[in-house]
């Protein structure tokens, strides 16, 4: 056994020590929960006329479909396919496993959010408990998350070095469609 099977291995075993039915619905109703945060972020940037709305969007879907990409050609089964966790109740999803979706479309995202101090923080404990979750409910193995945070990191810091240049871009695109959402300022 490996190095990788036995951190996996340990890591689904620590998950069935504080297994109950309470955590398991808890972790299957966080899964899906990004798609709220993201917006909820997005909004709250727009709100404070952070150009970094743009940057933190276009992080958001360029590592999603990064994922993708790898996801398709690595072709990594879900562990929940080989063999299903008990305390999960038989719960599964669709797809490949390796990296995790999760781990790497959110992680790297904490370089925009970095200078809200109570975002930051609520951000990263919602992150921690969604990726626990990815591995408790037998989605993902551990090493699936970490190549996922570490994909994350390395892609959200070029686009952060890059995010003036990407703000700029996309404020002039979105108040040419949208001028009475995106006034000048937003440009320049």
């Amino acid at each position: 056994m490996g190095i990788f099977d036995s951190l996996n291995n340990a890591a689904f075993q620590a998950a069935g020590s504080v297994a109950s039915p309470a955590l398991t619905a808890t972790m299957q109703y966080l899964a899906p929960s990004y798609y709220v945060v993201l917006l909820a972020i997005i909004l709250y940037l727009y709100l404070r006329k952070d150009k970094n709305v743009f940057s933190f969007a276009a992080a958001a879907v360029l590592l999603a479909v990064a994922d993708e990409i790898i996801k398709d050609i690595v072709k990594e089964p879900r562990p929940c396919t080989a063999q299903p966790l008990p305390w999960t109740g038989g719960y599964c999803e669709s797809g490949f496993g390796f990296p995790s979706n999760h781990a790497s479309t959110l992680s790297g995202l904490l370089f925009f959010i970095k200078g809200y101090r109570y975002l930051r923080w609520m951000y990263l404990i919602w992150l921690a408990l969604v990726l626990f979750g990815r591995v408790y409910l037998g989605v993902h193995y551990f090493t699936d998350v970490i190549a996922g945070i570490v994909i994350s990191v390395v892609v959200a810091a070029i686009i952060y070095k890059l995010r003036h240049r990407i703000n700029h871009i996309l404020a002039s695109i979105a108040h040419r469609i949208a001028p009475f959402l995106f006034k000048r300022e937003w440009v320049g």
